[in-house]
């Protein structure tokens, strides 16, 4: 057993046999640092055939593998890994991991590392721009300019409504969320609810934020926005049922998981105006059908997963990715591990 300083936790290592380079498969292509950081630490990179490869390609090449960094939505099951069982390690390139299953990784000493904190900025970013964009109606009036509908001022025609002083309610006060809350507060002097696993003393203190019910949220808010750890028992999370509480001028921003709403009763609420409008950076599948029916409606803005879509957050991403990546391979801890418990 060795313990970790700053922690005083004690950790159980896999004893890997450190003269063997460990093979690391990276399914789709990863900014250069991260690439780099694996090379120069002696380990093997599983060259990719195809930027894009099929389901059985990504197989066969995680039957290769000790280790995998992950791009994407592959699925990490208990099938997974009876077939591939040299798997040892999985470096995700992202925050979520609800395509793991953490329970079969754990139950295997199976470390799953994740990239927290370096994009939380660029995601929260992405909400706060989404919010705007619905409050203001932007995607109608730009598709108005495109169109050459543009007509003379109308003091009636393409109103939104102003953010100052309205309720901004938050599913998930985290990293994430506490970004999006303290923009918010800053510009338009929002008063922060929000629904959580826990309180956030942070965020009542720095932001006057308020713990509420997730029923208080959902009536109370002048705008939602989820920033929560997706789990399969949140799937549908808001539905109809849900939407029919909600205040009429409420704006619906999701940049967290696809699966929190239900699209169908999305699209109801919005076709028959029982809110304002929605923001969405996440689907569910992924990529969306273009032909798919909230497209077309004038109420919504929906971008192709772009939260953490900036050079800094995705080269702070793949740095981490492979940091995680490096310290399995020298027999220590992930630092940033979302099964901690196998070290114990």
């Amino acid at each position: 057993m060795k313990q970790d300083i700053k922690t005083g936790a004690s950790f159980r290592f896999l004893h890997l046999n450190l003269s063997i380079k460990m093979k690391v498969f990276i399914n789709k292509r990863i900014p250069q640092i991260g690439i780099d950081l694996l090379k120069e630490n002696n380990l093997q990179i599983i060259d990719l055939e195809n930027d894009d490869p099929s389901h059985e390609e990504w197989l066969e090449n995680c039957k290769k593998a000790d280790i995998i960094l992950n791009v994407g939505k592959n699925k990490y099951d208990k099938d997974f890994f009876e077939n591939c069982p040299n798997v040892k390690a999985i470096s995700l390139f992202s925050v979520g991991f609800d395509q793991v299953d953490i329970a079969e990784a754990t139950k295997r000493k199976i470390p799953v590392g994740n990239t927290p904190d370096v994009l939380s900025k660029a995601t929260s970013d992405v909400a706060f721009l989404l919010m705007q964009m619905v409050s203001r109606k932007a995607n109608y009036n730009i598709d108005k300019v495109k169109s050459g509908s543009w007509k003379d001022f109308d003091a009636l025609e393409q109103l939104g409504q102003e953010l100052y002083g309205k309720t901004l309610g938050i599913l998930g006060l985290g990293r994430i969320g506490f970004e999006m809350a303290e923009k918010c507060k800053a510009a338009f002097g929002m008063d922060i609810i929000y629904h959580n696993r826990s309180h956030n003393e942070q965020a009542e203190n720095e932001l006057d934020a308020k713990y509420v019910s997730f029923e208080e949220l959902v009536q109370s808010s002048d705008v939602i926005s989820i920033h929560a750890n997706y789990t399969t028992e949140q799937a549908d999370m808001f539905n109809r049922s849900v939407f029919d509480k909600m205040k009429s001028n409420l704006i619906f921003i999701n940049t967290a998981r696809g699966g929190f709403h239900n699209e169908k009763d999305l699209y109801e609420a919005l076709r028959s105006g029982k809110i304002w409008g929605a923001g969405l950076d996440v689907t569910n599948p992924e990529p969306m059908n273009h032909e798919n029916p909230l497209l077309q409606l004038p109420n919504i803005c929906i971008l192709p997963h772009i939260g953490s879509a900036t050079i800094e957050a995705r080269n702070g991403m793949s740095k981490i990715a492979a940091e995680n990546i490096i310290a399995f391979s020298q027999n220590q801890p992930m630092p940033h591990c979302v099964n901690p418990e196998i070290y114990q």
